[in-house]
């Protein structure tokens, strides 16, 4: 598939009629990248937009101690680049956990013939609003949320990675116990939220386990 047709499959731009796709299209590139590849590293400038198209990446931070602090996850159709002052400034370190597709863009010209014209203004608002909402989940998951309420917000947002991940290394993203979230698990399990099967945690009453964490 061309990258035109790629782009004009996208809900980002599918408002920009023909001759603004086919600009799009040559300040456009895609590229395919293996598992555990690096994108970018924290503080980072880049001169190019980042789209991820397909696959799935992490973003983190590494603290004094060397420690990684998991962020949040970047699914596809997901815009990768952080937005500082109108540079492409990361705020963090970010890696591909599998076999992804990205779109890059040059972002000067892309600022100069579609921001700065008002066109995608909107779409690309709305990917920034998305990224601040990231972060105040992140907050409230570090600072707010007890752990009921974070295992809580990691089931309802993140049910698929949760259950490709084993109980360690969710324990450790979440900064708690594993006996702890052993027993929230129970807990979830005894009131009729969720179901385990071979370790594969199936929901049954989502509006309950939203509410856990929303009513913090």
């Amino acid at each position: 598939m061309s990258i035109k047709n790629i782009l004009s499959s996208i809900n980002f731009f599918s408002s920009l009629d023909d001759e603004n796709l086919e600009l799009l299209t040559n300040i456009t590139t895609i590229n395919d990248y293996k598992k555990d590849y690096l994108i970018h590293y924290e503080k980072e400038e880049s001169n190019y937009l980042l789209f991820l198209l397909g696959g799935l990446a992490k973003a983190y931070k590494i603290d004094k101690h060397k420690n990684e602090i998991f962020l949040y996850y970047i699914y596809k159709n997901s815009l990768i680049s952080d937005i500082e002052e109108n540079t492409l400034h990361s705020f963090s370190n970010v890696i591909l956990l599998e076999d992804s597709q990205i779109l890059s863009i040059d972002y000067k010209k892309f600022k100069k013939y579609f921001l700065d014209k008002g066109i995608l203004y909107k779409e690309f608002t709305n990917e920034i609003i998305l990224k601040s909402q990231q972060l105040k989940s992140l907050v409230n998951r570090e600072f707010v949320f007890n752990s009921v309420a974070k295992v809580s917000m990691m089931l309802d947002n993140d049910l698929e990675i949760f259950n490709t991940l084993k109980r360690a290394e969710i324990s450790l993203m979440l900064h708690i116990q594993p006996e702890t979230l052993s027993r929230v698990l129970n807990r979830f399990k005894r009131d009729a939220i969720i179901s385990i099967k071979n370790t594969k945690v199936t929901i049954l009453d989502k509006q309950s386990l939203k509410l856990i964490y929303e009513e913090i």
